[in-house]
């Protein structure tokens, strides 16, 4: 045997290495394992795509024991926004659009508009009495969705009805008299558009295909004074005592106002 030949062969014991009785050890590979998939990662990657899109989608609202409702969103190019609700007031009878400009947000009686009432500045919380709640999915909880300083559990779920897209299941991780996000399921498409969302107040499908956006938003009606539209239907009327009068003992209660 050559030098270079016993050089060669004790190379490759200390390469292949051997155990205590003798026996090759096997080789360590030196690859890291792939990393694992982030859920919230993968979210925020098709909140991003969502926060920049402008658009008109049309809607579907389900809710157990309420017939399904049809909800509008636009998103102007100037980032103005408006969000229709049939059956968003009065316990379900009356629609309303909830419009935010750069001077405020306003709460629109629509079929037939009667003038549209400020209720919050731009980009605050509508009052809880006249908040509808479902324009938050489509304008301030992207923000929530995208802040990693913002606890929030979150992962992969299964398809809604109706959609495709994949979808993520959403915890808030703190506990607070007002989460920052409702917790749901919430499915996005490639173009970051959501395809459905399962929340608390019901399931969102979206219906039709998505078209163009309007250069801003346009408020239904004049700006007026008044009082908005509460999202509680109003207290059933007294009714009136048949047969007799009210005893004089005993006063009419009064009736309870509308915010």
């Amino acid at each position: 045997m050559t030098a270079g030949t016993a050089v060669a062969v004790i190379a490759g014991g200390l390469l292949t290495g051997c155990g205590p009785s003798g026996a090759p050890v096997a080789e360590v590979s030196s690859e890291a394992a792939p990393a694992q998939p982030d859920p919230r990662g993968m979210l925020a990657a098709r909140v991003a795509v969502a926060k920049d899109q402008r658009y008109i989608a049309a809607y579907t609202l389900t809710a157990q024991g309420k017939s399904p409702r049809s909800i509008l969103v636009s998103i102007a190019t100037d980032r103005t926004w408006r969000v229709d609700v049939q059956g968003g007031a009065l316990g379900g009878t009356a629609d309303v659009a909830i419009a935010s400009r750069p001077e405020g947000q306003y709460q629109c009686p629509i079929n037939p508009s009667s003038g549209c009432v400020k209720v919050a500045a731009a980009g605050k919380k509508l009052p809880p009495a006249v908040d509808p709640r479902v324009q938050y999915v489509f304008v301030a909880w992207l923000d929530v969705l995208l802040d990693r300083q913002i606890p929030l559990s979150v992962a992969p779920a299964d398809p809604l009805a109706g959609t495709s897209a994949p979808c993520f299941a959403v915890e808030p991780g703190v506990t607070a008299v007002q989460p920052p996000i409702d917790p749901g399921v919430f499915c996005y498409n490639d173009s970051g558009i959501l395809t459905a969302a399962r929340l608390p107040f019901g399931q969102l499908t979206l219906t039709g295909d998505v078209i163009a956006a309007p250069s801003t938003i346009s408020l239904p009606g004049p700006v007026v004074d008044g009082a908005p539209l509460a999202t509680t239907a109003p207290p059933p009327a007294s009714p009136k005592p048949s047969g007799s009068q009210v005893p004089r003992s005993v006063s009419p209660s009064p009736s309870k106002s509308v915010a």
